[in-house]
């Protein structure tokens, strides 16, 4: 034994249990990525269903408001509409009305009394139309 180098020998003793903790600690390891791998894996897909979640309440809220956006839509036309009518129907009763031909439209005062009013109103068997 004297003429190998003593640098180049490796003992293990009993006592030295080194060889044997390396493996368990690589098995050790392994446990600890798997653990954190499935752990990892798990948080993905509660972050993807929550996402997933989100986009879907987005959408919902997106076709709520277009259909509520139609809805405005046909009642601005419907209220134009009437706006429309009712223009004509002033228009109309504009030419025949006897209150709007009465003097006392012109004169800058308070509001008359009704019975004032009335002065420009035809009497019974007239017309307002001449």
């Amino acid at each position: 034994m004297s003429e190998l180098n003593s640098a180049n020998l490796i003992v293990y003793s009993p006592t030295d249990d080194s060889g044997t903790d390396r493996g368990s600690q690589d098995l050790g390891g392994d446990d600890k990525k798997l653990r954190r791998r499935e752990k990892n894996r798990i948080a993905a897909q509660r972050s993807r269903k929550k996402q997933t979640q989100k986009a879907d309440k987005l959408h919902e809220e997106y076709e709520g408001l277009e259909q509520e956006n139609t809805a405005l839509k046909r009642e601005i036309r419907k209220l134009s509409e009437e706006v429309k009518h009712l223009s004509e129907a002033l228009k109309d009763h504009e030419r025949i009305c006897p209150l709007i031909h009465c003097a006392m439209n012109f004169v800058t005062m308070p509001r008359p009394h009704p019975d004032v009013i009335a002065s420009c109103l035809p009497r019974d068997g007239q017309s307002g139309v001449s």
